[in-house]
């Protein structure tokens, strides 16, 4: 019993001394755990300032870029406003420098208006002075001499006549001088700086190729078998083939360049693979012909690239390729072409007009002569037809028709520098070329045509043509009738002579006093 209760009372201690000690246990736990905690939360919170730190840090740093970023955006946008306000300025500039001219133009016609009407005013108080004059001249010639109305009236006349030619010789002059003053400097200007602009080769005008030969055997492998090769090859190319006793070389002859230059490329290969027959003929033309269609268009697109004139249509371009097989006067016309078109652009800029369109309508204005030879009608007509077939505009069309006179009237600035640009092309000494007999032919009828006026001694065609120096007599032409007199001259030749350019006419007249001594 005793033994029971001991044990139970050492079990009841046991119990109480492992509660107490599991207690201590768990305080002591507990401790540790606030211990680790405080630990923690301390880590935590030096974990969180050097997050809280490096987020500042980046924050700082994406603010930096950003404001970086702004910085240059805003330079670069100041720099940009800065250009649209320079471009602007300049475009104002241009814009006050064009007013100022065209005010200082405005300015200059306005004086020249109130001087023709001065001069008018002066010319109508001249006549009423000159019609009182003629009724007292009337009065007396009637009162003196008893003479007729009529006799009184006929001398009357002429002395008005005399002096009215006077008047009007020296009017004229002052003024051709007054607007020459105005209108020569600004002109001769221009179309220098224009023609320095553009330098231009030249060919003579042709109508013959000639094709070398190795041995004159050759000859009658071409000529054929009772000429059939011959007439073979003509028949395909449209030319004329001229064999005659020119050693080693054949002559192709036809007006159209470009069935020439197929005919000389055809032949040419002919004689080097030496199979000649009519078969043989034919493929190697077709040949030919398909290798020059591409040929044209390649040339006109390498014109239209040299002179700056993009968009054209292909067909347009391949009538440009022909015109480099087209000559006249002795001019290639494609080279003629090609030089109205800088002249245009060059004559465009100086003058502040539309210098694309002034190209464009340069490079056109001619195409009527690649196919002139197959179409009625005037070059000018057909170029014109060419160019409305291909969607160019009215405006377009009146520059390209108006480059010649007689059969439209420019309509626009740009026109009227075109047809200035062909002349300037066409007139230019050593741009065509013609026959010697034609040539003496020309100047027999100037000289001829300047020697059929009244006072004229002799004349003198000079600078192959460009100019006609008159001699007079003086007891026949005084100085104001020969200022009328090389009106007249011009008018004539203007109206019954073709040439190209412009004839400067100049007339002479001196007088000689001589005494012999004895």
């Amino acid at each position: 019993m005793d033994i029971y209760l001991i044990a139970i009372a050492m079990l009841l201690c046991g119990v109480i001394l492992g509660y107490v000690i599991r207690v201590v246990y768990a305080r002591t736990q507990m401790k540790s755990a606030e211990h680790m905690a405080k630990q923690i939360l301390s880590e935590a919170q030096i974990v969180a300032d050097a997050k809280k730190k490096e987020g500042l840090l980046e924050v700082k740093e994406i603010m930096e870029r950003e404001r970086r970023e702004f910085d240059r955006e805003t330079r670069e946008r100041k720099q940009e406003i800065q250009n649209i306000e320079r471009r602007v300025n300049q475009r104002e500039e241009t814009a006050e420098r064009k007013f100022e001219i065209m005010d200082k133009k405005e300015r200059e016609l306005q004086q020249r208006e109130k001087n023709i009407t001065l001069k008018e005013k002066n010319i109508e108080d001249e006549s009423r002075e000159i019609s009182r004059v003629r009724e007292e001249q009337k009065k007396i010639l009637e009162r003196i001499a008893g003479m007729s109305a009529e006799e009184a009236k006929k001398i009357l006349m002429q002395s008005l006549e005399e002096e009215a030619r006077k008047e009007g010789a020296l009017l004229a002059k002052r003024i051709e001088q007054e607007t020459r003053e105005t209108a020569d400097k600004k002109s001769k200007e221009i179309l220098s700086v224009a023609i320095q602009r553009v330098a231009a080769e030249h060919t003579a005008d042709i109508t013959t190729t000639t094709v070398p030969i190795t041995n004159d055997e050759m000859k009658g492998r071409v000529i054929g078998r009772e000429g059939r090769n011959i007439r073979a090859f003509e028949q395909a190319t449209g030319v004329d083939l001229i064999i005659d006793d020119t050693p080693e070389a054949i002559t192709i002859s036809a007006f159209d360049g470009v069935r020439r230059q197929i005919a000389r490329i055809a032949l040419e290969r002919l004689i080097s693979d030496g199979r000649i027959h009519p078969a043989r003929i034919e493929e190697v033309v077709n040949k030919v012909k398909n290798e020059m269609e591409n040929t044209l268009k390649e040339t006109g697109e390498q014109a239209a690239l040299e002179a700056g004139v993009p968009g054209l249509h292909p067909e347009i371009l391949k009538l440009l390729g022909k015109l480099k097989y087209r000559t006249s006067y002795g001019q290639n016309q494609l080279q003629h072409t090609l030089e109205v078109t800088w002249l245009s652009g060059a004559l465009a800029g100086e003058l502040g007009v539309d210098i694309a369109f002034c190209k464009r309508a340069g490079l056109m204005h001619d195409l009527g002569k690649a196919v002139d030879h197959e179409v009625e009608g005037t070059h000018h007509q057909i170029s014109a037809d060419v160019a409305k077939k291909y969607g160019e505009g009215p405006k377009m069309i009146n520059a390209i028709i108006s480059h010649h006179e007689g059969i439209a009237e420019p309509q626009s600035a740009e026109a009227f520098i075109v047809a200035a640009a062909d002349a300037i092309s066409a007139a230019r000494p050593g741009a065509r070329r013609e026959s010697i007999e034609l040539y003496l032919k020309r100047l027999e009828k100037l000289e001829k045509l300047a020697t059929s006026f009244r006072g004229v001694a002799s004349a003198y065609a000079i600078q192959a043509g460009r100019e006609v120096r008159i001699l007079v007599e003086p007891e026949d032409v005084n100085d104001q009738g020969a200022q009328i007199l090389a009106h007249d001259i011009a008018k004539k030749v203007e109206q019954e002579l073709e040439y190209p350019g412009q004839i400067k006419i100049t007339v002479i007249r001196e007088v000689r006093a001589q005494e012999v001594a004895k």
